[in-house]
């Protein structure tokens, strides 16, 4: 749990504010490393923050993307997992994918459901849901 003088990941109430502010996507990226995800690469040059961004929708639709550039040395994600109060041996799995090397790599989420509301201008997000569950409707 941090402290409220610790650094935090943009939350909800923060990025509706931020998407107010434009009429157009707004990058967010240098975000502080102790935030994020163990498998984000450090960005060269400034061991304080990751290779990240997200993308935050305007008119209140909020992030509709999170990416990173992942690390690509298992020495360094065991050192980023310890920092963490994680244990090592319980991301095995992960780290047998960086096991015989890596390349430089990313990835990201998008939410489509978020885009589609974005785009269409609805108003709430489960009109963009193909199945959306509902207190009267739990199952296709």
């Amino acid at each position: 749990m941090q402290d409220k003088n610790s650094l935090g990941d943009l939350r909800t109430i923060e990025e509706d504010k931020l998407s107010r502010l434009y009429d157009t996507p707004v990058i967010v990226t240098n975000y502080p490393k102790e935030v994020k995800a163990f498998y984000m690469k450090e960005t060269d040059g400034n061991s304080k923050v990751v290779n990240g961004c997200d993308f935050i929708a305007p008119e209140g639709y909020g992030e509709i993307i999170g990416g990173s550039e992942r690390e690509a040395d298992p020495k360094k994600i065991i050192k980023r997992l310890k920092e963490m109060k994680e244990n090592p041996k319980q991301y095995g799995f992960y780290l047998d994918t960086r096991k015989y090397g890596s390349i430089p790599h990313g990835g990201f989420g998008m939410g489509v459901e978020r885009i589609i509301s974005w785009i269409c201008g609805l108003s709430t997000i489960k009109d963009a849901i193909a199945f959306p569950r509902t207190m009267t409707r739990w199952s296709p």
